[in-house]
C-alpha cells in the first residue's frame, strides 16, 4: 500500500476482531509513532500500553463509555510531557508537549493502517480519572486513547471538503 492509500483509507473503527495483536507489532506502531516531529527533538510524549481486558474496561467508562476502548485488544494512551519541553522552551513547552503527542498520536494511526489493523483515536475522557487508573505520574498529561485491533467493520469515508472552506491564500 503507497502513502496516498494509507491516508485516504484511514478511518476510525469502533468494532474489533478477537484475534490477538502482538507485542511486536505493537512495538512496531510505537516505534513508528517515535518519528513523528517534536519541538527541539525533545519527544515530549510517554505512551501506556493497556492490554489488561479490566483495564480496558475502566478506561472505557473514562472516555463517558466509549466501548470501542474496552471491545479493542489494545489501547495505547499517549501522554505529554510539558515539563521536558518547558526545560527549553519555557511556558510555550506547554503547548509543543501537546503538539509533540498529537503528532505521534497521527503516526500511530497511519501505521496501524499500514499495517491492516483498525484504530480509533479518543480524545474525550476524563483526565482524572485516566490518570487514576494509570497511576500516572503527575508531570504527564494523557492526550489520547488511542484502540487498535484487528478491524471488524469498513466505515465509510466520510464526506468530503470543498477546500476553499479551509484555505486561505496570501498573495
Amino acid at each position: 500500500m503507497n502513502f496516498k492509500e494509507v491516508l485516504e483509507g484511514r478511518r476510525s473503527v469502533r468494532r474489533y476482531s478477537d484475534r490477538p495483536v502482538s507485542r511486536d507489532t505493537i512495538l512496531s506502531l510505537l516505534e513508528a509513532a517515535e518519528t513523528a516531529p517534536s519541538a527541539g527533538n525533545l519527544r515530549a510524549r510517554e505512551y501506556y500500553v493497556v492490554i489488561s481486558p479490566e483495564l480496558r474496561s475502566a478506561l472505557s467508562v473514562a472516555a463517558f463509555g466509549q466501548e470501542h476502548l474496552a471491545a479493542a485488544p489494545v489501547v495505547v494512551v499517549v501522554c505529554a510531557d510539558p515539563a521536558r519541553s518547558g526545560t527549553r522552551y519555557g511556558d510555550r513547552g506547554q503547548l509543543y508537549s501537546i503538539q509533540d503527542a498529537a503528532a505521534a498520536t497521527t503516526c500511530l494511526l497511519l501505521a496501524a493502517r499500514d499495517l491492516g489493523l483498525g484504530s480509533c483515536w479518543t480524545g474525550a475522557f476524563d483526565e482524572m480519572v485516566a490518570r487514576d487508573l494509570l497511576n500516572l505520574p503527575r508531570r504527564l498529561v494523557p492526550t489520547a486513547m488511542v484502540s487498535i485491533g484487528w478491524p471488524d467493520e469498513r466505515p465509510a469515508p466520510p464526506p468530503g471538503r470543498d477546500m476553499t472552506e479551509a484555505v486561505h491564500w496570501i498573495e
